[in-house]
């Protein structure tokens, strides 16, 4: 397995580990976190699974799933969580996704938190396309993903169920050929 370790400025991506529990519980398990996610908040217990899970993940070969730890770059302190799904039948795309502590919204966070994705799947794994689902309720999502270079491809209607009922997504990707590493 090789282990992932990207920086930006602000931000690094990198393995999640059992010790991670808590700081991705900061983020699972709050509810304006996970407004716009199919899910309610998670437990703690919850959480700990979704990261032995991730380390499973990490040892497969072919690798398919990047469930990776947002950190501060200057604390190092983990502020979210970041996933790269790998589509099995088309294995030049994936499937990205993320949450962020929701204290530290409003900052670019999530832009930059992007645009890492983007390099990483673009630069480390050679991908061509990348693509993520929002909420359409979702605006500073929709804002993220097009100030990081990504493009509004359309709507899927009663995409994901959801506890309140389905729910409608919007997709954005970028192409590596088009991306200009931002």
């Amino acid at each position: 397995m090789r282990s992932v370790h990207v920086t930006g400025e602000r931000l690094g991506l990198r393995e999640v580990t059992v010790d991670d529990v808590d700081a991705l519980h900061a983020v699972y398990g709050d509810p304006a976190a996970t407004h716009h996610l199919p899910f309610d908040p998670r437990t703690r217990e919850e959480v700990a699974e979704i990261v032995a899970e991730a380390i499973t993940a990490a040892a497969a070969t072919p690798r398919r799933l990047y469930v990776l730890a947002v950190t501060d770059s200057e604390t190092r302190a983990v502020i979210g969580v970041a996933r790269l799904h790998v589509e099995a039948d088309h294995p030049h795309s994936a499937e990205i996704g993320l949450g962020l502590r929701s204290d530290l919204w409003g900052r670019g966070i999530g832009t930059d938190l992007i645009r890492l994705l983007l390099k990483f799947g673009f630069k480390d794994l050679g991908l061509h396309r990348l693509w993520g689902a929002r909420s359409p309720a979702n605006t500073a999502a929709q804002l993220a993903m097009l100030v990081a270079g990504m493009v509004e491809e359309g709507r899927i209607r009663h995409h994901v169920p959801t506890p309140a009922g389905w729910r409608d997504s919007i997709v954005h990707s970028a192409l590596a050929d088009e991306w200009p590493a931002h």
